[in-house]
Formats: structure tokens, sequence, C-alpha cells
């Protein structure tokens, strides 16, 4: 497993800045509109359940945000980059390890590339509240964490079965982008109706969303423990299914 994750850190490791900055883009446009522009009409007219406005409401759902984009798409390309385009994918398939250790060292990577972004909106988070142990608290990171396995998880078994780049943009158009807004980053899924509700708790990056809200805003008490089982449980599957995938890849 470290010796396919080496692999890929050795060239992570040179473009750290822009890793790290690659996934700002969106979160600060999301910010700045929805933050700032829309909050303050919000704010006016109602509070949110979570945080003192709906800045403070939204910010931890750009942490889930961006760490799911980064995570997913960084380790779709590295993928498609090596198997399409560079050829080195057979010799990894070669590697005397056993294919679950493929899958992780590769969704390690992907758990790095997240992390690298989401301490980038985390920095930014900070900044617009001055809230620095709400982001920073272990029970926060470790939800960022499991956000980042589980889209890495399902970034690696993408990247295996994908045959272009264009079919990557349509995994992106029609299963990451929808999920940016439907994962609860913008509202309290609580609050939808049942049919809605039964949509929106279908996505991880919801469990994330409304895990890091309570991590950052809410006492102990009132946190959402289901959300850490379920996230590590989603991310095993993946694995599972991500091993099976290496152990039987063709290229």
């Amino acid at each position: 497993m470290l010796t396919v994750f080496w692999g890929d850190w050795l060239d992570l490791r040179v473009r750290i800045p822009q890793v790290a900055a690659s996934g700002l883009v969106s979160p600060l446009i999301y910010i700045l509109a929805f933050g700032l522009g829309l909050g303050s009409a919000i704010d006016q007219v109602t509070t949110p359940p979570a945080g003192d406005n709906y800045l403070e409401f939204i910010l931890p759902g750009m942490v889930a945000l961006s760490s799911m984009v980064i995570s997913f798409g960084g380790t779709t390309f590295s993928i498609c980059g090596d198997r399409l385009f560079t050829k080195t994918f057979e010799e990894m398939l070669l590697y005397p390890v056993h294919p679950l250790a493929l899958h992780l060292g590769k969704m390690l990577a992907g758990i790095v590339r997240g992390l690298m972004t989401a301490g980038s909106v985390i920095l930014v988070a900070i900044l617009f509240t001055g809230r620095f142990w709400s982001f920073v608290n272990p029970l926060f990171l470790l939800l960022v964490v499991l956000n980042c396995a589980v889209f890495a998880g399902l970034g690696v078994i993408v990247g295996l079965n994908v045959k272009s780049l264009e079919s990557v943009g349509l995994f992106n158009n029609f299963l990451i982008v929808p999920m940016s807004f439907l994962g609860g980053t913008f509202f309290d899924p609580s609050t939808l109706p049942v049919a809605l509700k039964a949509i929106v708790y279908l996505l991880p990056l919801t469990y994330t969303t409304i895990g890091l809200r309570a991590a950052a805003y809410k006492p102990l008490a009132e946190f959402p423990w289901y959300s850490i089982p379920i996230l590590v449980a989603v991310a095993g599957v993946l694995a599972a299914i991500g091993a099976r995938q290496f152990s039987t890849q063709q290229d």
C-alpha cells in the first residue's frame, strides 16, 4: 500500500500549492455569492439551525464539498493518466501486493489531495468566522478524512473503468455536481419533505455535511454519531469493490 502511495506522493509533493489552491475556486465563489450575498438577505428573515448566520452555516459544507471534488477528481484523473496516456498502470498491476493494497494506496493518495484542499478552505473559514477550534477539533477532522476516503475510493473505481477523459466528465456532471448542491451544503436536510429527504439521505456527502456542521457549532450531545459508521461503511464497501476491480483489471 505504501509503495503505491509513495509513487503518487513523489508526483504530488511538487504540486502541493497547486493542489491546495485548485479546490478553493468553487468554495470561494459560493461563499461570496451565497454566504455574503444571498446570506445577508436570508439572515434578515430567519436564523440558521447551526452557526450565527448563513455564512457560518454553509462553511462546513464548503469544506465537505471541496474535499469531495478534489479527492474524487484528483484520484480519477491520476489513474486515467496512468492507464490511458503514460501507460504505466500495467507496471503497477505487476506489483507483488494484494489488490486491496493497490486500492488503499491509490485511495490514500486521494485522501491526501482532499486534505490539502480542505485545509485551505478551513483556513478561509477560520478567517471569516474567527472560530479556530470549531474547524480543527478532532471530530471535525475525522469527518473530513472519512469524506476524503469515500470519494477517493469512488474515484479509484471510476478511474479503473472509464475509457476516456470524456467519460470522467460524465461522472462529474451527473454525480459530483448534483451531489454538491443536494448534499446539504446550502440547506438543512431535516427540513425537506419526506420524498426529497429520502433522496438526499442516500448521498454520503449529506452525512459529512451535517456531521461537520454539528462538530463545528453544536454541543457534543447533539452530534449525529450515526454519520461516522455510515461513512466508514461506505468507504469499506468501495474498498472491497475497488480491490475486486484491481484483481481483475486488464489494460
